[in-house]
């Protein structure tokens, strides 16, 4: 076996062990030395591919568990939206991804490098992948031409990480189907005088 894929395989043999060590003992009881032992391997080694136990747990989660949550576009803006939303509430609703990522998320909001690195990788890919269909249906005419579509990311998002991170209350395909219903009567085209 050549160097490279030798490192290949500790890599994923080091995120393996750190996912197990997570959903067994939750992030704030996850250690380096935990991980180094469940992948036989030295701290060292972590170390030269992760500065820090909050990125490895990042990448760790990311590379291994984060969905495609890609809009298709049948023609029908609200059927698509609701699509993507729902694959993510599913994902999210239970384990390893949901508390995984509410673990992230969790690290995010004291760690600027986690917040960043989880910005890039995953919420601006998400995030400019669901602007890109609100534009196609906009230039389509679906969408009211003046509605800002950053906002409605922004608010279409929000009672999803409310319930996720606050309420903890389920998501439910009836819970996404009013939020959708009541962001698209404001992004509606209206009749011309």
């Amino acid at each position: 076996m050549n160097a490279r894929r030798r490192s290949d395989v500790r890599t994923e043999t080091i995120i393996k062990a750190t996912l197990d060590l997570a959903r067994e003992v939750g992030y704030a009881k996850l250690s380096i030395e935990a991980v180094a032992a469940r992948a036989c391997v030295g701290k060292d080694t972590i170390y030269r591919r992760w500065s820090s136990k909050a990125m490895l747990f990042l990448d760790a989660v990311l590379t291994s568990s984060s969905p495609s949550l890609e809009h298709r576009d049948t023609g029908d803006i609200m059927a698509d939206l609701r699509e993507v939303m729902v694959q993510a509430v599913d994902l999210l609703a239970r384990p390893p991804w949901g508390p995984l990522y509410r673990d992230l998320i969790g690290e995010a909001q004291h760690n600027p490098e986690v917040a960043a690195a989880l910005n890039e990788r995953f919420i601006q890919p998400q995030t400019a992948d669901t602007l890109a269909r609100f534009r196609t249906a906009q230039e389509q005419g679906r969408l009211a031409p003046d509605f800002d579509l950053d906002l409605a990311f922004e608010i279409l998002s929000g009672p999803l990480y409310y319930r996720l991170l606050i309420t903890q209350q389920p998501m439910t395909p009836a819970y996404l189907d009013r939020v959708l219903h009541a962001v698209f009567v404001g992004m509606e085209p209206r009749p011309q005088p």
